[in-house]
């Protein structure tokens, strides 16, 4: 199991914290974790609030990009985009995010949030930020 870096901040915010995703592995070109799902991510109608999902899909891209950013260098989210596609509510759900694009200075994961059956599907581009080295794979 790949660990975050040593530039990974050492905790989540109080945020993130209470959207419960539990990351499991980073690399430069993959994250994976999961949630576990329960009525305090309920929408007022018993469902998982689709912010939930949101939240999983912008903080998994960011582990990755961060990861692959470089040395003394992060990466911030600079647009998100979720479908939800699948109500729940309650059970595991993992999650997956993959680098579809690594430059000088952007980013762009795919991530996917699943039970099994695909629950929701997000799309981050994400800019490398900070002095160091970059990704060096690409011009952006």
């Amino acid at each position: 199991m790949s660990r975050p870096s040593a530039d990974t901040p050492p905790h989540e915010s109080a945020f993130v914290a209470a959207a419960g995703l539990v990351v499991t592995e980073v690399s430069p070109t993959r994250v994976r974790g999961h949630i576990e799902l329960g009525p305090d991510h309920h929408t007022p109608w018993g469902i998982v609030n689709g912010g939930v999902y949101t939240t999983a899909v912008e903080s998994a891209a960011s582990h990755g990009a961060s990861a692959a950013a470089g040395p003394g260098r992060h990466a911030v989210a600079v647009h998100v985009s979720t479908d939800l596609l699948r109500s729940r509510t309650e059970g595991r759900a993992e999650v997956v995010a993959e680098a579809v694009h690594q430059g000088r200075t952007q980013q762009i994961w795919v991530v996917t949030v699943s039970d099994g059956q695909p629950l929701a599907r997000g799309q981050v581009r994400l800019q490398n930020t900070g002095t160091g080295t970059g990704t060096g794979q690409e011009q952006s």
